[in-house]
């Protein structure tokens, strides 16, 4: 519900990638600051990934759309199931509710596009969501309510407890018929059950309880709309010719928000409405670029309307940037500005937005390392939604606030940590490095490597190869 603020709490990893157990508690307990931001770093395939691929897993479950296989795929090779927790807190005007989704993954074979017995070798799979669950604990000026179970699909019937189940569809047994075959029809297609759009659409119109209203609906709201998770594929479109220009913005008592794919080697051909948001996207990152780029800004070149194979009227349209009272196309500027350009409408809303929630791997790439420090300590200082980004580069560690920062281990079973016995007065950046060396903490959080072993093994590959 849109008056209702949602944040991330904590996400919990099991047996997902490399990760045997991780958790990551993202609220900043030293200082109380409105923004919420996690900085992930780490040693190479050590978990930094895994996390944003949960954070997109989520989002798709959210948003009741279908997992592909290939996250299906990232189950640890010595489990069956991956488990992924995410603790929210959902704040309106009478109280905050603390939420807890959990639900398993798995990689399972799929007959349902099938009507023959196919040879072993033609076997087909798919992911599978179940065992989903949704706890709540509730805290307001009037009451507190205790962690209990409010959704539990961990069995034959629709979900369970009973008494819940009454509170949110009632009696009437056909109901449960129907939802018990929704069930498995978001099984079959690779979906959550919860968040389904026949499961939700029983919901709203058998619950009555404004109080389990907002736990569901808020979590639905927030999946679709406040939700944004940018995988390394961005950087690769961009590098393949295309500016995913990924927005959210409020229009006439709603809510807007997309990833539209722009060719930055050739003129689009785009229709009416969607130019007009872009025309907005762009119109906001101009008041923030030439600050950040100075004397840049970003527009559309109108070339025109044509008509396209449907008979509709579209924009031409080709993407320029204007420097220094010169007009580019924009292909022709440094990857580091595409990137920044793709990303900042979305930055904005986090500057400004409490229930918006950011999630960047290697945010850090192709971006200038003071200029990519100074924006996220601007963003953590002085912003209020919530920003979780992963990156190689160091320069964060010296602006952000140490409860900001968390890094990966060596150990799978303890993927995430936060560096202990920090002084106020260490630079976190040569902590950090002094720890990759002496190894100070608990558990170590840089696998070493032999420089002299690395530089034989470059000869013998050399030899190899007839050098």
């Amino acid at each position: 519900m849109q008056n209702a603020i949602v944040r991330l709490e904590e996400i919990k990893i099991q047996n997902f990638k490399n990760v045997i157990d991780g958790e990551l508690v993202l609220k900043n307990t030293r200082k109380p600051y409105k923004a919420s931001v996690l900085g992930l770093y780490g040693q190479n395939g050590s978990g930094k990934t895994a996390l944003i691929d949960a954070l997109s897993i989520l989002k798709l479950v959210l948003s009741g759309k279908s997992v592909p296989l290939q996250y299906a795929e990232y189950v640890n090779l010595e489990a069956d199931n991956a488990k992924l927790e995410f603790t929210f807190s959902i704040t309106s005007p009478q109280g905050i509710h603390n939420v807890e989704y959990s639900f398993n993954l798995r990689k399972c074979r799929n007959d349902n596009e099938q009507n023959m017995v196919n040879d072993k070798n033609d076997v087909r799979y798919m992911s599978r969501i179940y065992n989903e669950c949704v706890k709540y604990s509730y805290h307001s000026d009037a009451e507190d309510i205790p962690k209990q179970t409010l959704i539990d699909t961990k069995t034959e019937k629709a979900f369970a407890p009973g008494t819940k189940y009454r509170l949110l569809i009632g009696d009437d047994p056909n109901d449960e018929t129907d939802l018990i075959v929704e069930k498995r029809m978001a099984s079959a297609s690779a979906r959550s059950f919860i968040f389904s759009s026949g499961f939700l659409k029983k919901f709203k119109e058998k619950c009555e309880s404004e109080f389990y209203r907002q736990i569901i609906e808020s979590l639905v709201f927030y999946g679709n709309y406040e939700l944004f998770v940018i995988t390394t594929s961005n950087s690769g479109h961009i590098a393949m010719g295309y500016l995913p220009l990924m927005f959210q913005y409020e229009e006439d008592g709603g809510t807007r928000t997309g990833n539209i794919p722009i060719s930055l080697n050739d003129a689009n051909y785009i229709p009416e409405n969607i130019y007009s948001v872009i025309s907005r996207v762009f119109d906001s990152m101009n008041i923030v670029l030439p600050q950040i780029v100075p004397g840049l800004t970003v527009a559309m070149k109108d070339l025109g309307t044509d008509i396209n194979e449907n008979g509709a009227t579209v924009r031409k349209i080709r993407l320029m940037s204007m420097k220094n009272g010169k007009e580019l196309p924009l292909q022709y500027e440094s990857e580091g500005i595409k990137k920044i350009i793709s990303v900042l409408q979305l930055l904005i809303e986090v500057y400004n937005h409490s229930s918006i929630t950011v999630a960047i791997d290697e945010l850090d790439s192709g971006v200038f390392e003071y200029l990519l420090g100074e924006i996220i300590r601007i963003v953590s200082e002085n912003g209020k939604g919530q920003l979780i980004f992963t990156s190689h580069n160091l320069r964060p560690l010296e602006t952000l606030d140490k409860g900001f920062i968390a890094f990966t281990t060596t150990n799978p079973s303890h993927r995430y940590i936060r560096l202990t016995n920090i002084k106020t007065n260490n630079n976190l950046r040569d902590f950090y490095y002094r720890d990759i060396i002496l190894g100070e903490q608990k558990e170590e959080v840089y696998a070493p490597t032999n420089n002299s072993e690395i530089a034989f093994a470059f000869r013998e590959a050399g030899y190899n190869n007839g050098n």
